[in-house]
């Protein structure tokens, strides 16, 4: 199992979005952009791919830990901060297209009666 692959794993189980991985790293002043996060989660055949580095892991690890745990003055609860972002993270669910059509739909127009329609 590559770096990449335990990456891609713990941002799945964790719900975590490409801006709060940046963060994370953010907290063990390592800076990255989110292009080359994304260059991390290609498949191995995609020609953007880049392999992840064990400084990266590392650092990624250690900034969840303070994520997650918080900072020995002033330290967090797991849980919470769990619960917290996945609250956070649940967007009310978008309307599908057909709902979005009725929406814009004008309701003052009647609808058409076609005159050269054939009567079954």
């Amino acid at each position: 199992m590559t770096n990449n692959d335990v990456l891609k794993k713990l941002r799945v189980a964790l719900k975590l979005r490409d801006d709060e991985i940046v963060e994370i790293l953010t907290l063990v002043d390592f800076k990255i952009s989110k292009s080359e996060l994304g260059a991390f989660f290609r498949k191995e055949d995609h020609p953007k791919y880049m392999e992840c580095g064990d400084q990266i892991l590392r650092n990624f690890l250690n900034g969840l830990v303070i994520y997650l745990r918080g900072t020995k003055d002033n330290p967090k609860n797991p849980g919470d901060v769990l619960i917290k972002a996945s609250t956070s993270t649940i967007r009310s669910k978008r309307p599908d297209f057909k709902e979005q059509q009725l929406k814009r739909m004008d309701k003052d127009i009647t609808p058409v009666k076609y005159k050269n329609k054939k009567r079954s």
